[in-house]
């Protein structure tokens, strides 16, 4: 549930920090016209996103099992590629997320063009939504609590359209560079055991034959519906009895992607075409 509560806090509040920057810019700019376009184009892009994921968990359901094997494989891989992705991208581009949708905002409103404001919101809305589906969808294959995993994913969307909403008004700060560090190295935590997860799905889809030796026993550990099965399985992704292969790849992603998460940034050395930023690295999403 924690899992999937933190995918869904993290890719939402991608999608509301974008989508409340533009909001706010354009009532500040007097333009609130404009708004019920951008909330048009983000209700079509949640519409879409919705029915991409319920059409693959019901196309997954449908399959063999041995089809279902492969599929699995390949959306856990794809999962571990998106999530990576979003957070090599955040991690670049948290402090100035603000002043470049601004910028562009402000170029969309000078040429006339209002719709260049609805596709931004809707591509990021769409983009965020296709990522939260993959990612979640191989988060629910590789969870045993399927109900656990889709109310922690929906109270992480919950929380992250709060979140946006309070951006929008003005009354919400948000020290960008804390808040995605931290969700991130959750994230890298959830993606690695994807990854072993993924080991395991291939192997049994008979895609990996080699290291299939168990690596060791934590049977006695890992019990049904106890607190370690839940830290352990749940979370962190390893196996009542992982395999040697599935342990490997595990750390192989785990310990560079964690340090490159957690390893501090450099200060920047300029302030061009960046959101300033207060003493303690906290911007005001927008502001009254």
């Amino acid at each position: 549930m924690l899992a999937t509560f933190v995918i869904g806090l993290r890719e939402g509040v991608e999608a509301a920090l974008i989508v409340g920057i533009i909001a706010a810019f354009l009532r500040r700019q007097g333009r609130a016209d404009t708004l019920r376009l951008v909330w048009l184009g983000v209700g079509l892009a949640a519409l879409i996103c919705a029915a991409v994921a319920v059409g693959l968990q019901v196309w997954a359901a449908s399959l063999p099992e041995g089809q279902q094997e492969v599929l699995e494989t390949i959306i856990g891989a794809a999962a571990v590629v998106v999530v990576t992705y979003m957070v090599v991208w955040m991690r670049r581009h948290a402090r100035d997320i603000k002043g470049h949708l601004e910028g562009a905002a402000g170029d969309a409103l000078v040429t006339g063009t209002a719709w260049a404001l609805v596709g931004m919101a809707f591509l990021a809305v769409l983009r965020e939504g296709f990522e939260t589906a993959v990612f979640l969808l191989a988060a629910f294959q590789a969870s045993g609590e399927q109900l656990a995993a889709a109310v922690g994913a929906a109270a992480g969307l919950l929380t992250a359209v709060a979140l946006g909403y309070g951006i929008y008004r003005g009354g919400v700060r948000l020290n960008l560079a804390r808040f995605f560090r931290l969700t991130g190295f959750v994230l890298v935590v959830v993606a690695a055991g994807l990854v072993a997860t993924t080991f395991h799905t291939a192997a049994e889809a008979g895609w990996v034959t080699f290291g299939q030796e168990v690596a060791f026993d934590l049977s006695g550990i890992i019990q049904p519906d106890t607190v370690p099965a839940v830290l352990i399985t749940g979370i962190i992704g390893i196996r009542p009895e992982p395999t040697v292969i599935e342990i490997v790849a595990w750390l192989a992603y785990l310990i560079p992607m964690s340090l490159y998460v957690l390893w501090p940034q450099r200060p920047a050395t300029g302030t061009t075409g960046r959101t300033p930023v207060a003493p303690d690295g906290t911007t005001a999403a927008a502001t009254r």
